[in-house]
């Protein structure tokens, strides 16, 4: 028998296991879709343009703003694309090919813990470049750092798919054990990290100096950097919690049809009540905290602050200004150490 190419397409996403899910209520399931896809989509169309503006206005290429911006697009299209297939074809949203089930379900993940990554050697290198005029031999530890949190980025990778691709192929559940206690105490150690880079820099006067001079201030900092690591520090201890306390194959208030962690390398199939749980955990522990910080993190125009001879105006701060105003800011040594 010939197959037609849309078949083939089909075969290379869908898996040959028969899905046993109930669907919800078809005008509650649509009502949720549209939701949870006009949200990822607003959220993708967003930093697409802030993509955008960076070419416009002649911003620095590759930077640290750019970087977590493609890195968060390519999250928002991940995620609008699955919730796309629930629009007319659950089946087949159940019942992916590892490979499609992995980049569709866990990949996301693994992109925030990149974005969180990013998130610790920007500030690392900022309390670093601020104790440059006093320390200048800290800038050597500019090389490690970065190699040191790519090498976090590829371990946590490795250890996400391997375990899930397992556990999607084999339901083993010492893989699921072992990449939760990985990757979740990963997301811990990053994100006690960050809280401690942006306490630090919140007590220099060189590193407030150059919050001040972007128009926003400590506690602006201090608070978005306490939402994202609250969001992910609660997300991974639930794992934590859930796969060591609640096995799959004993009924708990947390079990719905899948191993319980939020990070959904485990989903068996997502139907009726898991549908809304899945929509929920995605909302408050994806979609908040990298909002959040895309908003903080948007594409400003070039700063028009600085008086004659570079010094800066202090009469004419924005109150909305934010630090990545100007990404070629910290692309060099000898930023901060001139303060």
């Amino acid at each position: 028998l010939e197959v037609s190419p849309r078949e083939e397409v089909s075969t290379l996403f869908t898996s040959l296991k028969e899905s046993h899910g109930a669907a919800i209520n078809p005008t509650l399931e649509l009502s949720l879709t549209a939701v949870y896809t006009v949200l990822y989509s607003f959220l993708f169309v967003f930093v697409y343009l802030q993509l955008w503006l960076i070419l416009h206005y002649g911003h620095k290429r590759f930077s640290y703003q750019s970087v977590f911006l493609f890195l968060c697009l390519l999250w928002a299209a991940l995620r609008t694309t699955l919730f796309s297939f629930y629009f007319k074809n659950v089946v087949q949203a159940n019942q992916l090919q590892p490979l499609a089930y992995w980049l569709l379900y866990c990949c996301p993940v693994c992109l925030q813990f990149f974005t969180l990554c990013l998130l610790n050697l920007y500030f690392t290198q900022v309390m670093f470049k601020a104790k440059a005029k006093y320390s200048p031999e800290l800038t050597k530890y500019k090389l490690p750092l970065r190699l040191f949190f790519l090498s976090l980025s590829v371990f946590f990778l490795v250890a996400n798919l391997t375990c899930a691709l397992l556990v999607h192929d084999g339901g083993i559940r010492h893989a699921v054990l072992a990449r939760v206690l990985i990757n979740d105490s990963l997301f811990v150690l990053c994100a006690v990290s960050l809280a401690v880079c942006i306490f630090k820099i919140a007590k220099m006067s060189s590193a407030n100096v150059y919050l001040e001079s972007k128009g926003t201030s400590v506690c602006q900092a201090t608070a978005i950097g306490a939402v994202v690591i609250l969001l992910y520090t609660s997300r991974a201890c639930y794992n934590l919690v859930v796969v060591s306390l609640f096995p799959a194959d004993r009924p708990s208030p947390f079990n719905y049809s899948w191993y319980s962690v939020s990070d959904q390398a485990d989903v068996q199939e997502v139907s009726g009540q898991t549908y809304i749980v899945f929509g929920v955990i995605l909302f408050f522990w994806e979609l908040l905290p990298t909002s959040l910080v895309v908003v903080f993190f948007r594409v400003q125009r070039p700063n028009q602050n600085l008086a004659p001879g570079g010094m800066i105006n202090s009469h004419s701060f924005s109150s909305r200004a934010y630090f990545f105003d100007n990404p070629r800011r910290y692309d060099s040594d000898d930023d901060l150490s001139r303060n």
